[in-house]
C-alpha cells in the first residue's frame, strides 16, 4: 500500500478539522456526534480516527484554533498603521470568523469557554488566552494614547481589562441575535463615570 505524503495527511487533518467546525457551529459539541463529523468529512470512520482518537481531541483542536485566529486578527490589528481606533477594533473582534456560512469559529469559541467549566487543560489554555488577549488590548490602548483616542489619564491597563471583559459579551450577543455594534459600545463606555475617552 503505498503511503501517504505529509502534506497529503496535513491536508486530510484540516479536512476532518474543518468539517468537525461545521457540526460544532451549527449544533454545538454535545449535540454533534462523531456519526455526524465521519459523515461531514466524508471517508470511512477508521480513516477519521487515525486522526482524531475521539470527540474530545477534535473539541481541543477546535478551541486552539479559534484561539489562533483571534491571535492573528489582533496582530494584524497592532501591525496596522494608523492604528485602528477604538470602534473599529471593537467591530474588527466581534464579526464572523471563518468561512462564511459554513462555519463561524466565534461561535466555536463561546463553546470552548462553556467547555472549559468542565475540563481543566482546556480552562487553562482559555485563562491563557484571556490574559494574552488582556495584553493586547493594553497595547492597543497605549497607542490610543499616543495618537489621542485615549485621553491621558486614562489607564491603557484598566482599559485593556475592561474591553477584554466586554467582547466576549459582544459575541455572545451576536449569537443570539441582540448584535451589538463597536459604536453602541463605545457610546456606553463614553457614558460611564471615570473613564476618560477623548
Amino acid at each position: 500500500m503505498p503511503r501517504i505524503s505529509e502534506q497529503r495527511r496535513a491536508l486530510r487533518r484540516r479536512q476532518i478539522l474543518t468539517s468537525a467546525w461545521v457540526c460544532f457551529s451549527r449544533n454545538g459539541f454535545h449535540a454533534t456526534s462523531m456519526d455526524d463529523i465521519i459523515a461531514a468529512a466524508g471517508g470511512s470512520a477508521s480513516g477519521v480516527y487515525r486522526y482524531f482518537a475521539g470527540k474530545n481531541e477534535l473539541i481541543d483542536a477546535a478551541g486552539e484554533e479559534s484561539m489562533a485566529v483571534f491571535r492573528a486578527l489582533f496582530d494584524r490589528l497592532r501591525a496596522t498603521e494608523p492604528v485602528p481606533d477604538l470602534a473599529t477594533t471593537l467591530a474588527a473582534l466581534s464579526e464572523p470568523v471563518g468561512a462564511g456560512e459554513e462555519y463561524d469559529l466565534s461561535r466555536v469559541a463561546i463553546q470552548a469557554w462553556s467547555e472549559a467549566l468542565r475540563q481543566p487543560r482546556l480552562r487553562e489554555r482559555t485563562a491563557e488566552f484571556h490574559q494574552e488577549m488582556r495584553a493586547q488590548l493594553t497595547e492597543l490602548a497605549r497607542r490610543w494614547q499616543q495618537t489621542g483616542e485615549l485621553g491621558p489619564r486614562a489607564s491603557p491597563d484598566a482599559v485593556g481589562l475592561l474591553l477584554a471583559t466586554l467582547l466576549p459579551g459582544m459575541l455572545v450577543a451576536r449569537h443570539t441575535g441582540d448584535r451589538v455594534t463597536g459604536e453602541q459600545v463605545l457610546a456606553g463606555l463614553r457614558g460611564l463615570a471615570g473613564i476618560e475617552l477623548a
